[in-house]
């Protein structure tokens, strides 16, 4: 190889140090950069052809970048609750931005892969990390079911929570043998019984004596398809005793109130059937403490109206949690009532739980899961092509990404920069010595030629 050989390998040196070097920088500079993954350096000697195993020499070296996505970073929490992590393998779907159009986010239509999870709501309603890299998720529909292709996530239209009007209410409660009503006397069995003189309907007129002689059984907010609520209350009254010489069995009247501001002949409580399927209202009928009828445990409240406002057939569902107990206070006992109606709600939070549920609360009191993060994997990581801002691509190397549910998503978390700044340091005197020892070695090379050079003269 001779002099000029070994200048050009030490060249060479000179040339792959100054690569490490400045991979090294680069981490150094980017150890505080979220989810940033250091690029190492490894080097590979080049042998040029010989003739034989006696002639050959050591050759000269080249430097390549060797990548670390494989390896994760130190995750910890974070200030806000729509920075996600993911503890393990894989990466977020995101795309880049090409700017605006009509007020809204235009996108390039291509997906890229990040570990950076420090996104934001922008003022488009997108999720955008720190370097401008916009969030996909699969979106789920109001029945719970997500979509099978990821999307730029959007939530332009999911600030609001739309009205529901009141389908459903589920009672619950234990009523008392003995009722203490207004007219309750101890030591007359049929003092607390609601008068036959009440039937289907109860008239402003009498709304006082029904106050008397019955008991009240609860209330619960109901909502129309525009949301306006009213308050449904609800009384009972009991009918008859448990009698084995009669045949008579514990019976009970519901009613609710459908006209607060009811006078004289004008309907003030309406009597709820406990089985449409019989000639007339049926009362709730219950056996040894257990309810008979409605045998189903269910029934319908036909045409409910409250005050003027009408909400059409609602089913009022008990399941086995009506019964007839004794009670010492002689009263209704509720340990359930509620509705499936609700009034309109704004967005107040938004977070990404873990696992990636990207769930929303509003001021109505309701959540609801808007999308679900996805992560993608890879065969081969480090075959994934760098971008900036701490993306990836895909290239022939790495393979296609495998798209699969977001479990290793830890909500309320970042992942960090996995460079230790020690390391980096260690790496950097060593590469100083090695450039300095290749320098040396052009020093001795030029020396030596200027011995040649003397042989002349």
């Amino acid at each position: 190889m001779g002099i000029y050989g070994a200048l050009t390998t030490a060249v060479s040196g000179l040339s792959a140090q100054s690569y490490a070097l400045e991979n090294i920088s680069g981490n150094i500079a980017n150890s505080s950069t979220t989810a940033y993954k250091r690029t190492d350096t490894a080097f590979q000697d080049l042998v040029t052809d010989s003739s034989g195993a006696k002639t050959q020499t050591s050759g000269s070296v080249k430097a390549y970048s060797r990548p670390t996505n494989d390896l994760q970073g130190t995750v910890t929490e974070a200030g806000s609750s729509t920075s996600i992590a993911i503890s393990g393998d894989g990466y977020l779907l995101v795309q880049d931005s090409t700017g605006a159009a009509n007020g809204s986010t235009t996108f390039t239509g291509t997906d890229l892969y990040t570990r950076r999870g420090d996104f934001e709501l922008d003022k488009n309603d997108n999720l955008v990390n720190g370097a401008g890299y916009y969030l996909m998720g699969n979106r789920v529909s109001a029945s719970g079911a997500a979509s099978s292709t990821p999307e730029v996530i959007d939530l332009s239209n999911d600030e609001l929570y739309p009205a529901a009007n009141t389908t459903t209410v589920t009672y619950q409660a234990n009523l008392p043998t003995a009722p203490k009503t207004e007219n309750y006397d101890a030591t007359d069995p049929t003092s607390y019984l609601l008068d036959s003189s009440f039937g289907a309907s109860i008239s402003g007129d009498d709304a006082a004596d029904f106050l008397a002689n019955s008991v009240a059984g609860g209330s619960v907010t109901v909502y129309d398809q525009n949301g306006a609520a009213k308050e449904l209350e609800v009384r009972w009254g009991k009918t008859s005793n448990a009698d084995a010489t009669s045949g008579a069995k514990d019976t009970w009247s519901l009613y609710y109130m459908s006209d607060s501001t009811a006078t004289g002949t004008e309907t003030a409580w309406t009597q709820i059937d406990a089985d449409a399927g019989t000639a007339g209202v049926q009362g709730y009928v219950f056996e040894d403490g257990k309810l008979t009828t409605p045998s189903s445990g269910a029934t319908t409240i036909a045409g409910l109206t409250i005050d003027g406002t009408s909400y059409g057939d609602v089913s009022l569902n008990h399941g086995a949690g009506l019964t007839q107990y004794a009670d010492s206070a002689g009263a209704v006992s509720t340990s359930k009532l509620s509705q499936n109606g609700v009034a309109s709600g704004e967005m107040t939070s938004l977070a990404i739980e873990d696992g990636g549920s990207l769930v929303a609360t509003y001021s109505n009191g309701k959540t609801r899961t808007l999308y679900e993060i996805p992560v993608a994997t890879f065969a081969a990581d480090n075959q994934l092509k760098q971008m900036d801002g701490g993306a990836f691509a895909v290239t022939d190397g790495s393979g296609p990404a495998s798209i699969g549910g977001g479990s290793s998503i830890v909500g309320n978390a970042i992942e960090g920069s996995n460079v230790d700044i020690a390391d980096e340091f260690t790496k950097l005197i060593v590469t100083q010595q090695a450039y300095s020892a290749n320098t040396r070695v052009v020093t001795t090379a030029n020396s030596m030629m200027d011995d040649v050079l003397q042989m002349l003269r």
